[in-house]
């Protein structure tokens, strides 16, 4: 086997867009904003990451997946961190992100309502868009969808039911 060149930050970060989050899986952990750093100290690489939440199952799997995608370039010496603190807020998803999960049928979390959830505490509920047919006229069905970060909504002009990626903060 050719030795790999040896690696940049650069090149891992471009390595990180290719892997996705297994729950949704037109998502990049980079357009999920859950990569919190990347080093490089010769030949040893560490990538830090932050669960969407304490206790999502998929970080394991994530992991592992960093871990493959690195060693398919030939890179052994690894370290994955896990890095609670600051928790992730759904506000650190990229743009593309959010596109691409509405395009996927998935209704984006709300731009700054992660940081600032406060009508939700007076009961007024934020209008979630259908990601189908882009109505407002949607309601919740349920705070938990098809995984625990998401809550399930239903539009009540196409009346379609669909996930919507819930905030965090």
């Amino acid at each position: 086997m050719v030795a790999p060149a040896p690696p940049t930050e650069a090149h891992i970060w471009q390595l990180l867009e290719e892997v996705t989050d297994p729950e949704v899986p037109v998502l990049s952990i980079l357009d999920l904003g859950i990569v919190r750093a990347v080093r490089v100290e010769g030949e040893q690489i560490t990538v830090t990451i932050t669960p969407t939440y304490s206790g999502c199952p998929a970080m394991n799997t994530i992991a592992t997946d960093i871990r493959l995608r690195l060693l398919a370039e030939g890179y052994t010496k690894l370290t994955i961190n896990n890095q609670l603190s600051p928790a992730w807020t759904t506000d650190w998803m990229t743009k593309a992100g959010r596109e691409k999960l509405e395009a996927y049928g998935i209704a984006p979390p709300i731009d700054g309502t992660a940081s600032g959830h406060v009508l939700n505490l007076f009961g007024k509920e934020t209008a979630v868009r259908c990601p189908l047919c882009k109505s407002e006229h949607t309601h919740l069905v349920s705070q938990f969808g098809s995984t625990a970060c998401k809550a399930l909504y239903q539009c009540d002009d196409c009346r379609e039911p669909f996930d919507y990626f819930k905030c965090h903060s």
